[in-house]
């Protein structure tokens, strides 16, 4: 029976956690929000502003991690900063440098770093409105909940997230996280306010160069309704609840079936099926959901 560790003493509550809701237990294997914003400072549409506190939207915390270990000794490895001429260093003691060359830096100390401070450091400031549409969705990245930090700044809050709503806008802003200034696009959704950071346009590959090599010629029309006929078989809602990771649920049985003592089995590899005839593919795909292919056009 593994020993039970002690409850470690309630950590104090920020100003944030006051408008963040209600939170899961750390135990729940419900997603939930952070005990603790990514960032906090200011939202400001001209003159008006509010504080305002960034949780992160997504979380990892259910996913499967594994940590590197000595299989002869079962001790978890340290990973040790190490100089290859002295040996090991102090990672408190090192500096961050720029390579302009091949092994010659631009050495930066943590000071000076910090003082390339911008405004954005510490406030979201509202600079555009465009629509949803204009914006590809290459360049949407991570979601937020952006929530109101302060009682005195609710108000605020409000004004801006129901101008939003009526205007039927996104709100473009910029703000500094993770030491780099990112686009971020606002959205109203019910109560609050989702922030999606966006991808600059030096980070996107435009999709003309990605398909450059692909041949423009067109496939046979039937093969295209035929094709179309199955996606019409599986249209349905988005529903996430739905879909699972397998890989991850196999991952955690087998972890279950390890820690239990059980025999493992390896299952057959899945063999592949090299397609020869596209046209027969799919009309084998059709009638597998009980369609009917459509009748071969004559030409004329």
């Amino acid at each position: 029976m593994a020993a039970k560790k002690k409850a470690k003493p309630a950590r104090r509550k920020t100003k944030a956690h006051k408008m963040t809701g209600h939170h899961k237990p750390a135990n729940s294997n419900e997603p939930h929000l952070a005990s603790r914003p990514v960032w906090q400072g200011q939202l400001r549409l001209s003159l008006v502003s509010c504080p305002v506190a960034l949780f992160g939207a997504t979380t990892k915390s259910s996913d499967i991690a594994f940590h590197l270990l000595n299989p002869e000794t079962n001790n978890r490895i340290r990973m040790v900063p190490t100089d290859p001429d002295t040996g090991p260093v102090e990672r408190a003691d090192l500096v961050k440098g720029y390579e302009i060359a091949k092994n010659k830096y631009v050495v930066l100390s943590g000071d000076e770093l910090k003082a390339v401070k911008l405004e954005t450091t510490r406030t979201i400031d509202i600079e555009r409105f465009v629509d949803e549409k204009e914006i590809d969705r290459l360049y949407w990245n991570d979601p937020y909940y952006l929530m109101p930090n302060e009682d005195g700044g609710v108000e605020a809050y409000a004004v801006i997230r129901d101008a939003l709503a009526e205007a039927g806008r996104i709100a473009l802003g910029r703000v500094v996280m993770h030491t780099r200034e990112r686009l971020v696009a606002l959205e109203p959704q019910g109560k609050g306010i989702v922030v999606y950071t966006l991808r600059m346009g030096d980070e996107v590959i435009p999709a003309k160069d990605a398909f450059a090599d692909i041949p423009a010629s067109r496939p046979d029309k039937q093969m295209i309704e035929i094709a179309r006929k199955i996606i019409e078989q599986r249209e349905g809602d988005f529903e996430p609840e739905k879909f699972e990771d397998r890989y991850e649920n196999a991952l955690r049985d087998l972890i279950r079936r390890k820690q239990k003592g059980e025999k493992l089995v390896t299952a057959e590899p899945v063999e592949e099926d090299n397609v020869i005839d596209l046209m027969a593919a799919l009309k084998k795909s059709l009638k597998a959901k009980g369609g009917k292919a459509p009748a071969k056009r004559a030409r004329g």
